[in-house]
C-alpha cells in the first residue's frame, strides 16, 4: 500500500498537466468550429426565407409538405399535404392549426428543441450548448445544438451548403426528449 501513495501523488501532480494538453479552448470546440458557430449564428440573424418549400418526415414515418417562411425569431410552416395545417411560432410559443379538424393546438417552446430556433437575436452559447460541429466536403456544414440547462429535451441538427460564400440551409432534424426524429427537408421538392 506504501508503494501506491508515491505513484497517486505523482498523478495528482502531473494529471492536471496532462489534461490541459489535451484541453481544447471554448468548451472543446476548434477555430474552425467557433468561426462555424459565428457563420450559423450570422445566418440565423440576417436570414428571410420566404415561402420555401419543404418535405417533413414525422416521427411515425408519415410525410407532409408545404412551404416555410423564416425570419430572426418567427416560423410559419403551412402544409398543403396530407392536409391544409399551419404552424406559426413566435419566441417561446406556437400555435398549430388543423383546418380538417379544426382543432388549435397552442405550444410553449420553452422546452421544445424548435424553441431553439426562435431567439432573437439567436446565440449559440450561454443557454444553447452546439454539441457537434461537422465540415463535410465541398462547403458542406453540419451543426448539433441543445439547451445547456437540459439538453434531455432535445436535439436540433442543421446542415447547411455553403453557396457562393454564403450558407444555405438544406436540412433540420430534430429529435425530441423521447427520441423521436422529425425531418425537414428544405431541398426535396
Amino acid at each position: 500500500m506504501t508503494a501506491r501513495v508515491p505513484v497517486m501523488r505523482a498523478l495528482a501532480f502531473v494529471l492536471p498537466f496532462v489534461l490541459a494538453a489535451c484541453a481544447t479552448p471554448e468548451g472543446g470546440q476548434s477555430p474552425s468550429d467557433r468561426a462555424a458557430v459565428h457563420q450559423v449564428e450570422g445566418y440565423f440573424q440576417t436570414v428571410d426565407l420566404e415561402s420555401v418549400p419543404f418535405v417533413q418526415a414525422w416521427p411515425d414515418g408519415a410525410r407532409g409538405a408545404g412551404t416555410l417562411s423564416y425570419h430572426p425569431g418567427a416560423l410559419s410552416m403551412h402544409f398543403t399535404q396530407p392536409h391544409v395545417m399551419d404552424l406559426t411560432a413566435q419566441g417561446r410559443h406556437a400555435v398549430f392549426t388543423d383546418s380538417q379538424t379544426g382543432a388549435e393546438t397552442h405550444l410553449g417552446l420553452a422546452h421544445n428543441p424548435l424553441g431553439l430556433l426562435l431567439d432573437n437575436p439567436m446565440r449559440l452559447s450561454g443557454p444553447v450548448t452546439v454539441t457537434d460541429v461537422q465540415h463535410g466536403a465541398d462547403g458542406l456544414l453540419q451543426l448539433s445544438l441543445t439547451r445547456t440547462d437540459n439538453p434531455s429535451q432535445g436535439l436540433v441538427t442543421l446542415r447547411f451548403r455553403t453557396v457562393a460564400g454564403h450558407l444555405s440551409l438544406y436540412e433540420a432534424r430534430i429529435v425530441d426528449e423521447r427520441r423521436r426524429v422529425t425531418l425537414i427537408d428544405l431541398e426535396a421538392p
